[in-house]
């Protein structure tokens, strides 16, 4: 019997781990703005740094959401270093005082910590994918009558 009765369980599936990924990205959105609020130097820095990271991850997940999470993880941490390393040309210093947003996803200013707190974003992203996405248990199928 479906999840959902008048469905396919896999076409449900899907649609549940948007929502799940969704949510999560909201949540770390949340997180993020609520760390910049109670936290100052290295933690608001750094923890922010792995924010970014788990943040894409979600929206790895949202976008494929049968992904593996050590492919999304992979995904967000490759993304992430990438920026960082955009940061060594100028483009991104000058596209960073244009606007707000644009600081807000590219940073404008190379730093090598910044690397290591990506890895740590990804590694905790991937810790919790996994143990969100381990398939249930099979559920007891009821006595039919016979």
């Amino acid at each position: 019997m479906p999840l959902i009765p008048g469905t396919d369980d896999h076409a449900v599936e899907p649609a549940r781990i948007r929502l799940a990924a969704a949510g999560a990205a909201v949540v770390t959105v949340g997180a993020g703005l609520g760390l910049r609020a109670v936290a100052t130097g290295s933690l608001a820095k750094y923890g922010g740094d792995a924010l970014y990271t788990i943040l894409l991850l979600t929206l790895v997940v949202l976008v494929a959401p049968r992904v593996m999470p050590l492919t999304a993880a992979a995904g967000a941490l490759t993304v992430s270093w990438g920026i960082e390393f955009l940061q060594l040309s100028q483009m991104t210093a000058e596209l960073s005082q244009r606007s707000t947003i644009i600081r807000l996803v590219l940073g404008s200013t190379f730093n090598p910590p910044d690397l290591f707190w990506y890895a740590v974003g990804a590694a905790a992203g991937w810790l919790v994918h996994t143990t969100v996405s381990r398939p249930y248990p099979a559920r007891r199928r009821r006595a039919e009558p016979t």
